[in-house]
């Protein structure tokens, strides 16, 4: 016994559903190709793992950086390592940036240190040319050491719990900048430093939280960062959660969410939860 055929009506429902998921799924492609173009060129969001960047970006901070300020270098192009699968991990056979353009003293800049795989966030010190050195915890640029000012103490905590007094300081660039570091103290392994004289093309990088901070002062470990290897610019917090919790963990928040942290720039020179020096 033959079916009945479709009723013209069903015909048009039928064709409209299969309309409707077609656009459905341009739109869903759209918005990928979209997101991979504002994450391959313009902005990339960073976590903060550790406290070599306190207090100006704090361990659990979730910042933007702007990918495009600075042109495009070796690792822009990167998705990153995931342990020991480096399939996305793109990197350009370029010697020199593409669109580039000269960071500032003081920017805070994301990159990927010759000797590691691995992105670092920390603050451009050292230009090139530039003489660096520590003595006695007070950083020293081409000979003239830069001005601070005590503003309090507080208890800081690093990724592994352990709590330290430290003080916090206002530091003011030559050129007239200023940001907020932290010390323990002034003696401490990288307190006392060879001159450094930064290469051509190349820059010095150091963390805010001075005594916790393995940067440029480690030869070794980072060295002259050079500009090709630049990846971002650190621009805003978008979101910021103690002890370092998953963001997706949200009957975490109300408890643990540092609301007054978020979407504010991270090139400000106020001090978070000090203490102020009588």
């Amino acid at each position: 016994m033959s079916q009945p055929a479709d009723k013209p009506a069903d015909k048009h429902a039928k064709k409209s559903a299969a309309n409707e998921w077609v656009e459905t799924i341009v739109v869903i492609v759209e918005a990928l190709l979209i997101a991979i173009v504002l994450r391959f060129f313009l902005f990339q969001p960073f976590s903060i793992p550790t406290a070599s960047m306190q207090q100006t970006l704090m361990i659990g901070d979730y910042f933007i950086a702007n990918k495009f300020v600075w042109g495009y270098g070796k690792h822009s192009f990167s998705l990153g390592r995931y342990g020991d699968f480096a399939l996305l991990d793109f990197e350009l056979p370029i010697q020199n940036r593409i669109l580039g353009r000269t960071p500032n003293r003081g920017d805070v800049a994301v990159f990927r240190p010759v000797p590691q795989n691995i992105e670092y966030i920390k603050r451009i010190v050292g230009m090139p040319g530039d003489r660096i050195q520590l003595i006695d915890g007070r950083l020293y640029i081409n000979g003239t050491m830069v001005e601070r000012e005590e503003l309090g103490k507080k208890l800081d905590t690093d990724s592994n719990g352990d709590t330290r007094e430290v003080t916090v300081y206002r530091e003011t660039f030559p050129e007239g900048s200023t940001h907020i570091i932290q010390e323990i103290g002034d003696n401490l392994s990288l307190d006392n430093t060879p001159e450094y004289l930064v290469p051509a093309g190349h820059y010095f990088m150091m963390g805010d939280n001075r005594d916790r901070s393995a940067d440029s002062r480690v030869l070794s470990q980072v060295g002259y960062v050079p500009a090709v290897n630049l990846i971002a610019k650190a621009e805003a917090r978008f979101f910021s959660i103690k002890d370092n919790l998953p963001p997706w963990q949200i009957w975490q928040w109300p408890a643990n969410v540092r609301w007054d942290r978020m979407f504010q720039g991270v090139h400000g020179d106020t001090p978070y939860d000090t203490t102020p020096t009588p």
